[in-house]
This record gives C-alpha cells, structure tokens and sequence, in this order.
C-alpha cells in the first residue's frame, strides 16, 4: 500500500470519528458552546497571549481548540484531513461569529495564499502519529511561519507507544490497526487507521533543519485527558500513568521561533 492509500484510509477513519466525537462527552460539545474553554493548562501557560495574532492550527479536527484561540483573540485557520470534520468545524465558527476559517487537505498539501505568514503555527495531542514524514511536516510549519514567529507544540510522548508495544523509531511502514476511537462511546467508531512513530529526536531535528529554533522543551509526567486505559486523576484534570511504580512522562511540547 502507498502513502496516498494510507491517507486515504485515514482520511475515511476520521470522517466517522468526527461523527462520534461530535457527540460525546469527552468533547464536551454543550459545555464549548456555553463559553468553555477546550484548551488545557499546559498549553495555555506555554503559548501565552495570542490576542490579534494570525494562528495556524494544523490537524485542527473540528475545530474546538482552534475556536478556543479564536475566542482569546486569535485570527485562526484550521487545517484537518477530514471534510466531516471541517463542515462541523465551519458550521460551529459560523455559529459562535468567530473569527476563524477552515481549509479541508492534508497536512502536505496545505498551501497559503498571497497572504502574509502566520504569526503561531501549532499543533497539539495525537496529530504526528498521522504523519509518515516529518521532514515534509517540518517545510510546511517553516512555510506558513513568519521570521520570529513561533511555533508551539503539545503532544503525546513516545514512550507511551514503546511502552504499548510499537516501536519508538520511525518504520517505512506504518502500524495499521482496526479499533474503536478513545471516547467513551468509541467502539460506535470501529475503523481501520495507520499510524506512525516518531521519537522526540526526529520532532526537533525536523524542526531545526528548517530554521526553527527551539527555545523550550518540556515534559509532563500527566495528561490533561482521560485517553488512555489504567490513568489515574490525581489532581483535577491531571492524569497519570506509571510503570514499575514510577510516573512516565505522557505529554511533551516544544516552543520554537522561525529565525531564517
């Protein structure tokens, strides 16, 4: 199978995940649209104010987060592979008067206009996994960033995987695996999905190579959602996970800014 076959099957997986996510209460959609926030503590502390800033958000899904940034002050676009995903996504901007658009293409295939570069590309929980090439993911974040800009992630971290039973490094072929989606009503989503791993390393190299300079790195031994099985809420809204009784970090981000 090609990579466009891959996508493809992605593509089609996320159509029916939008539906169910749509209507769950992981997503909280009721909550969204009384005035709730869909952001989480850790990347509200890192990325800060955004208030008049041009946003990219890549791999956006129906745009809750997108919307959230919307609604601090942002001029958002979102990006997602899905077009179920971005009807839903446009609909709810329409509804709430946001200021923010929608675009329907992969992350590879996302070209900006004459318009000027983004002030904040980012990007958060579970998108690189979707990714076969990082190298490719990494000229795109570089192309739609102004010089100075910032790029922000918040995502999964590897060790997860490895410590689920796939492989840390980056394969040529991807894991492809059929199972329901990580809401509580996810088994109404059983599909077929590929995904591939990217250690830390080939995030921030990938990074690097295309002027990104990195300024920050961290690591969360918690994550702000509920997602994974045997997670433990400590503290409100912080869930943890630990292996031979010692926490494993969960969530990392990255903080950089495009210097040429």
């Amino acid at each position: 199978m090609q990579e466009f076959d891959y996508l493809e099957m992605n593509r089609a997986g996320w159509d029916r995940r939008a539906v169910v996510h749509f209507g769950s209460s992981f997503y909280d959609l009721p909550g969204f649209l009384a005035g709730a926030t869909s952001l989480r503590e850790i990347e509200l502390s890192e990325l800060g104010d955004v208030n008049g800033k041009s946003l990219l958000h890549l791999q956006c899904h129906f745009g809750m987060d997108t919307l959230s940034w919307a609604r601090k002050g942002a001029i958002c676009t979102g990006v997602d592979i899905s077009p179920v995903a971005i009807q839903k996504a446009q609909n709810l901007a329409q509804e709430l008067k946001l200021n923010a658009e929608f675009v329907c293409t992969d992350v590879y295939s996302f070209k900006r206009s004459d318009l000027a570069p983004y002030d904040i590309v980012f990007t958060s929980y579970g998108a690189l996994c979707w990714l076969p090439d990082l190298s490719r993911w990494a000229e795109i974040v570089s192309s739609n960033l102004a010089v100075g800009g910032c790029f922000y992630i918040a995502e999964f971290h590897p060790i997860y995987d490895l410590l689920s039973g796939y492989s840390y490094f980056t394969q040529v072929q991807p894991d492809v695996d059929e199972e329901g989606t990580y809401t509580e009503n996810g088994s109404d989503a059983i599909v077929k999905l590929a995904t591939w791993a990217h250690p830390m390393s080939s995030v921030i190299n990938a990074l690097i190579n295309v002027g990104i300079q990195i300024e920050r790195v961290s690591e969360y031994p918690f994550s702000p959602y509920n997602c994974f099985e045997g997670m433990i809420e400590r503290e409100p809204g912080r869930f943890y996970l630990s292996h031979k009784g010692n926490d494993i970090p969960i969530v990392y981000s990255i903080t950089g800014r495009k210097v040429a």
